[in-house]
């Protein structure tokens, strides 16, 4: 009889610890929507390839061991970003690819087959999810969709998907060493310009400048074009671009006579593209960026512009934030 109630108590014990570990969480994901997820995630779909930058930060040993399948973006918006992961990593080359949910080619079907514990979506598709019902699609078939944001309104929303991505993978203490690394940087920046009571220098941003024949996309008063505020800048676009993306025409751009044209690169050699982009950033060829920078400054926004330029004065953009 003693024997027999250890065994009650021991299968007792085993059943709250098993209850325990896979009850489930609920996330509050950037869009305000309440997302419940079943335990620790261990099967992920990245909505986006450049979503690993952040996935990464969290499980460095083997970054991808949760990655069941991930959008196509990667190779294309930095190209040598990728290599240095396959590199590392060869095993990704096999990683099931998807379309993405904005241009309404993602795989619902396919997804299904990956038995993910979720799908990571970038808010920026969230229109697009909307439009097409994805979520509900994939929440009918048992998988969550959960929205984090480094692009749409990053000083407001990337503390909170760093916070999301450790709810999902259980990892609060690194939650704690990434926000402070992140706020550490921002306060050196601010705490150089604590004390500044000059002018502020008016900034252009050229948001990935020659990427098309067209001139030219930028940010509004999100993103880098916020950054450039924080860093003691001033936006030329802030109030021309409503949102975080927009254009503005080589007329504006001349009127407003900027101080500082920034102009933002990577290795899009994968996308169709004109192929004038300025390539910076690992392995970069500088004779060849800084040959591309120069012809970028004879378009008819800037060559008018009492720019100090001089070759090798350039800015590269984290290609997720393309």
């Amino acid at each position: 009889m003693k024997k027999t109630l250890h065994w009650i108590a021991a299968i007792a014990l085993w059943s709250i610890t098993c209850l325990s570990y896979a009850a489930p969480i609920v996330i509050e994901d950037v869009s305000g929507r309440k997302v419940e997820i079943a335990g620790e995630t261990k099967r992920i779909i990245l909505g986006e390839g450049r979503q690993i930058y952040l996935l990464a930060a969290f499980d460095t040993d083997v970054p991808f061991k949760r990655v069941v399948g991930w959008r196509d973006d990667l190779p294309k918006a930095d190209f040598d970003g990728y290599m240095a992961y396959e590199k590392q990593f060869p095993s990704i080359t096999s990683l099931p690819t998807f379309g993405g949910a904005k241009d309404g080619t993602f795989n619902v079907e396919q997804a299904l087959t990956l038995k993910p514990d979720l799908v990571l979506m970038n808010l920026e598709s969230k229109a697009a999810t909307d439009e097409g019902k994805l979520i509900e699609k994939l929440e009918q078939l048992g998988i969550p969709v959960v929205f984090i944001d480094f692009r749409e309104k990053p000083f407001e929303n990337a503390e909170k998907s760093i916070h999301i991505m450790g709810q999902l993978l259980n990892k609060s203490q690194r939650v704690q060493e990434i926000i402070q690394f992140r706020r550490d940087q921002i306060a050196v920046v601010e705490e150089r310009l604590k004390h500044y009571q000059g002018p502020r220098p008016t900034a252009m941003i050229d948001r990935a400048g020659g990427y098309d024949d067209e001139c030219c996309m930028s940010f509004g008063n999100e993103n880098f074009g916020k950054m450039v505020e924080v860093a003691g800048g001033s936006n030329i676009a802030k109030t021309a671009i409503p949102g975080t993306f927009g254009i503005l025409n080589p007329e504006f751009i001349i009127s407003a006579r900027p101080d500082v044209v920034i102009v933002t690169g990577a290795n899009w050699k994968n996308y169709n593209t004109a192929n004038k982009w300025v390539g910076v950033g690992p392995g970069a060829d500088t004779a060849e960026a800084t040959k591309r920078l120069t012809a970028l400054m004879q378009r008819s926004a800037f060559k008018t512009l009492p720019l100090p330029y001089q070759p090798g004065y350039w800015v590269t953009l984290p290609p997720q934030q393309k």
